[in-house]
This record gives C-alpha cells, structure tokens and sequence, in this order.
C-alpha cells in the first residue's frame, strides 16, 4: 500500500492562493494575519489532513521539547505516581515525554539510554536498575551538555544531582517503632545494596536496633527481588527460624503484603506474634488485613521536583550540579500490621 503525500504549507497556500508566509504565520497563530484568514487556513488545514512539522522546526532552535525519563517498571504503583508529577510539570510547561523501564536490567537501561539520545530529547532523568555499576552510558549526555538527573534510585556522579527521601532516617524510624511494640527480633526484606535506597535502609535498621542495644544478625536479612511473589519465599524463611522473629521490616509494600498472606496462611498472627512495617504507602497497604503501617514516600512530588529542576536548567532559569541533591520528606503511617501496643 502506498503511503500518502504528506500535506504542506506550500500545498495550503497553492489551494488558497495566498503567500506560503501568510499560511506559515497563520498556523503560528500570529495576530499579523487576520482572524477571517486564520480560520480559513486552519480549516483547510484539518480538511486536508496537514500535519506540523514539528522536528524540522525544533532541529532549527536546537531544541525538541521532549525529555526522557528511564524507570526500572513501570508496573510499580509508586513510579507510576513519580512519571504522573513528572507529566503534569513538563506538560504544563510544553515539554513532551519519552518514557523507558529497564525491567531491572543494566544493558537495557543502556539501550534506553542510546535510543534517548538518538531521539535528541533535551534532558534525562533515570532511576537506576537494580542491575547498574557503571554508569559510562550517560557520559554521551555529559559530552553534549544534555542534563542528567538521577530521583529515587541514585548514584555519586559528579554531573548529575539526585532527587530522594532520606532512606536512612525514614527506615530508622520504621524500625524503631516496631522495637517501641516491644519487637527484639527484627528481620529485614530487602533487594540489592548496589541501590542507594536499599543500602540506606538497611542501614536505618541497623541504626535503630544499636540505638536500642539490640545486636544485629545477619540471619536475620532475607535479600529478594522485592515483588509482592517473593513475599512467600521470605515467609518460608521467617517459619524455619528458632525462635520465630516477632517483627518485620520490608523495604517495600507489596513484598510485605505477600510476605503477611503466606505467615497468616501457615497460622501466624498478625500482629499478635510478629508485627510488620513497609515502605512506599502503596494502595495495596490499605487493603490487606490487618492494614499495614508503612512509609508514606511523596512520589508525585518526586517526579513534579525533578522535572521542575530539569526544566529550569534547559529553560535558563536555573543550574544543576552535583550538589543539588534535594532531599523530600517521608512520614510513618502507623496501622493495625505494627500496634502489639494498644
């Protein structure tokens, strides 16, 4: 099947017998030409099916109003709220998204990356991949000065500030309030410490049980993917233990959510026997029974921050460095999963 002429403005002009610069400040929706003009070209436009050239244009300012943002999923309810404040930010200042998930993997966060880049977008912002050491793929950004901003998942990188909460007082806090319960023998669910979220978190624990005098154990760590199916895996676990722990700390929801269904399965009460604390205040930590306390983490105020920023570095308003790492706040929602202690 043939694909069909693309319609241009000399075509509009040819059809209405006027000036191809009449036609192209018409379509600007410059107030030079008349409004009967205007209407007549718009119209014309529409009926004939043109289309604005828009990457031409944007080749000629240097610029393609378009910013790319790499997440691991996109199936995770809080990066879904970070790319909902990153849209309402770029849109309302007219700049378009080109959206990426690595699933995790370093190489197609590279991949992304180079697609990123050929797409000419006017700035990044990534989330790392649970996978990622070297960050070498964003060095084409930095040789073109196309700022780089890294949210949530981060890493020292002198071109690129970061956009996060203070993981290590926020899982400090969680902790502590399950030892505040009466909980001493608190395991902690995590993923890999390659990622500065899971790293500071288990160090917030550690942190909150040496405040208490309570001795750390690394039996006491269950290292998993994080989603809510690794729940039962760590569930086993926790079963095999003697004596049962009798509090859990997650480093997010969904692994907690399922983590609580296969111990409520096997006879454990909750939390009667062990209570449990998750992170990110995800909408599945408020249907579980019984609700389960967790760390309210700002996502759409994540994304809206980070793209304001990226922003008003391409728009001149502002500069980024390194050391704008811009820290947002968290808050303990305590719940029914954590209150031993009525």
């Amino acid at each position: 099947m043939n694909k069909s002429k693309e319609i241009t403005i000399y075509d509009l002009a040819r059809k209405l017998n006027i000036s191809i610069a009449t036609v192209s400040r018409a379509l600007k929706d410059d107030p030079v030409v008349s409004k009967k003009t205007r209407k007549r070209i718009f119209e014309l436009a529409e009926e004939m099916g043109y289309r604005s050239n828009h990457f031409a244009r944007n080749l000629r300012n240097q610029r393609t109003d378009t910013i790319g943002v790499i997440v691991p999923r996109l199936n995770s309810y809080f990066m879904s709220t970070v790319i909902a404040g990153i849209e309402n930010i770029a849109n309302s200042q007219g700049f378009h998204l080109i959206i990426s998930q690595s699933s995790e993997s370093a190489e197609k966060e590279t991949a992304s990356a180079k697609t990123m880049f050929n797409n000419r977008i006017d700035g990044l912002l990534v989330s790392l991949s649970y996978e990622t050491d070297d960050l070498s793929h964003f060095d084409m950004f930095f040789k073109r000065n196309i700022p780089v901003i890294f949210f949530d998942r981060v890493a020292d990188h002198k071109n690129c500030p970061g956009v996060l909460i203070d993981n290590h007082k926020a899982a400090r806090e969680g902790t502590q309030h399950l030892i505040d319960q009466g909980c001493r023998r608190i395991v902690h669910i995590t993923a890999s410490p390659r990622r500065n979220v899971y790293a500071d978190r288990m160090q917030g624990y550690k942190q909150a049980l040496a405040d208490n005098q309570i001795d750390f154990k690394e039996e006491y760590i269950i290292r998993c993917n994080l989603s809510q199916e690794s729940g039962a895996p760590a569930a086993a676990e926790i079963l095999k233990m003697d004596p049962l722990p009798d509090g859990v700390f997650v480093a997010n929801d969904n692994c907690a959510v399922g983590c609580m269904v296969a111990l409520r399965q096997a006879g454990i009460r909750i939390p009667e026997q062990i209570a449990f604390v998750g992170f990110n205040n995800d909408p599945v930590s408020r249907v579980i029974e019984p609700n389960l306390t967790t760390i309210n983490y700002p996502g759409y105020e994540m994304g809206e921050v980070a793209a304001r920023n990226l922003i008003n570095h391409l728009t001149g308003s502002a500069n980024i460095s390194s050391t704008n790492t811009i820290l947002l706040r968290s808050d303990l929602v305590i719940r029914a999963s954590s209150l031993r202690k009525q």
